[in-house]
């Protein structure tokens, strides 16, 4: 099982490397995924001059700041891969917990972020631009959830 845990955090890629490896191998997934949802962003949206202008640099600094809290997730994966087969009540109470405030975090960000992107587009490509990014979101979420095993009593 630990095992599945790793390969979940090289996202399915099947290659087994060392801890630091995994995190350097994640680092360069993270920067072609970010490539990608540009991509997908752009191709998504469509924008005129103007909000091109204003939307791609908030666009930026929501996706670093999100980056952070990624980078969270991440590590309470590994955190549970790193206990999972001595798993103990205590320690599971503590990870569903900081699983929940990583959570928290995100819907605050999101929230703060759409009013940022409501003062410089129309409320509709807001709403938009979130409903894309919350459809990415699950995709990736959903590739992690089977991959993860449920704890065992």
């Amino acid at each position: 099982m630990k095992k599945s845990l790793i390969t979940l955090l090289i996202l399915v890629f099947g290659i087994s490397l060392s801890a630091q490896n995994v995190d350097d191998y994640m680092e360069v997934q993270r920067g072609v995924l970010k490539t990608e949802k540009k991509a997908v962003v752009a191709d998504a949206m469509i924008f005129t001059e103007a909000e091109s202008g204003v939307f791609w640099p908030l666009y930026n600094e929501f996706n670093d700041k999100m980056y952070l809290h990624n980078t969270k997730m991440y590590n309470l994966v590994k955190d549970y891969a790193a206990n999972y087969e001595t798993l103990t009540d205590e320690k599971a109470i503590e990870l569903w917990n900081e699983n929940m405030k990583i959570k928290s975090e995100i819907a605050k960000l999101e929230k703060t972020y759409f009013a940022k992107f409501q003062k410089i587009l129309p409320g509709k490509k807001a709403a938009r631009y979130f409903q894309l990014e919350n459809k990415i979101r699950t995709l990736i979420n959903a590739e992690i959830a089977l991959e993860i095993p449920l704890m065992e009593d």
